[in-house]
C-alpha cells in the first residue's frame, strides 16, 4: 500500500459543528415567518447555494418571495450577514482537530478540507486557524462541484498535487465517504460519539455499537459503508495511518 501524502478531511461534523436550528430560528424570525416555513423553502435550494449555483442572497430572496413576503434589498442583506454573524458565533471546532492537524503538518502530509458548503464557511475556517493548517481550501461553493460527485474530490487531488492512491478522506456521512472511495481514495467515516444529526429522531449515538464496520453496517446516514471504509470515534484515532 502507497505511503499517505496527504488527508482530504470534510469541515462540518468532522472537524467542527453548530447547531444549525440556531440559524434557522432566528434568521426566520427576521424575515418574518416560522422556522417550519423557512426550512421548507431551503431544502429544494439547498443544494443550489452548496455548489455555487445559488448565492446566500439569492437564495434568501427566493425564500422571502415563496413565502410571500417582499425580498426587500435591504432584508435580504441583512439575513446575509446575520447568518455570517450567528454561524461564526455558533460553530465550535472539536478539542481534537487542531492537535490532529498540527500532527499531520509535522509529519509532512497535505491537507484540504473538502466540505459541502455555502460562502459563509471560508471565513469560518479563517477564524478558527483552520486555513493556516491546511494546504488548499476545497469549498463546494467556490469550485462549483459537491461531494459524492468525483470532480471536487479529483479538484483536492490537484490542487495537493498527489495520487489518489496516496490520500485518505474523512467524513462523517457514508455516502461521501463512498464517493471518494469511487475516485480512488481510501475513506475512513468518523463517528463522533454524542453528536446529534437530523435522520437520528433528535438522539445522539452513544450506545450504538461500532465494530468496525459501521453502525450495523449501516454509516450514520443511513447508507450502507463502502467496501474498505475503515469507522473511527475521533481524529487521533487516525494517526496510526500515518506513521512510517
Amino acid at each position: 500500500m502507497p505511503r499517505l501524502e496527504a488527508c482530504l478531511i470534510d469541515a462540518y461534523d468532522t472537524i467542527l459543528t453548530c447547531d444549525f436550528s440556531i440559524l434557522r430560528n432566528e434568521l426566520s424570525a427576521l424575515a418574518g415567518i416560522s422556522p417550519d416555513t423557512w426550512y421548507d423553502e431551503y431544502a429544494p435550494i439547498q443544494a443550489l447555494v452548496s455548489d455555487g449555483r445559488m448565492s446566500k442572497a439569492e437564495a434568501f430572496a427566493h425564500i422571502l418571495r415563496a413565502s410571500g413576503r417582499e425580498a426587500h434589498p435591504g432584508l435580504v442583506a441583512e439575513l446575509v450577514r446575520r447568518d455570517q454573524e450567528l454561524l461564526l458565533a455558533n460553530a465550535r471546532l472539536f478539542d481534537d482537530t487542531i492537535p490532529f492537524l498540527h500532527g499531520l503538518r509535522d509529519r509532512g502530509i497535505k491537507i484540504a478540507i473538502v466540505s459541502n458548503c455555502t460562502e459563509n464557511t471560508r471565513p469560518l475556517l479563517v477564524k478558527h486557524g483552520v486555513d493556516t493548517l491546511a494546504d488548499a481550501l476545497v469549498l463546494s461553493c467556490e469550485v462549483r462541484s459537491a461531494k459524492p460527485a468525483a470532480e471536487i474530490f479529483r479538484y483536492a487531488l490537484d490542487r495537493l498535487g498527489v495520487a489518489a492512491q496516496a490520500a485518505v478522506f474523512v467524513d462523517d456521512q457514508a455516502g461521501y465517504c463512498a464517493g471518494s472511495v469511487a475516485a480512488g481514495i481510501r475513506a475512513v467515516q468518523i463517528v463522533r460519539p454524542g453528536l446529534v444529526r437530523p435522520g437520528l429522531d433528535g438522539q445522539g449515538i452513544d450506545g450504538q455499537g461500532i465494530d468496525g464496520q459501521g453502525i450495523d453496517g449501516q454509516g450514520i446516514d443511513g447508507q450502507g459503508l463502502a467496501a474498505g471504509t475503515t469507522v473511527v470515534r475521533s481524529l487521533p484515532e487516525l494517526e496510526d495511518l500515518f506513521r512510517d
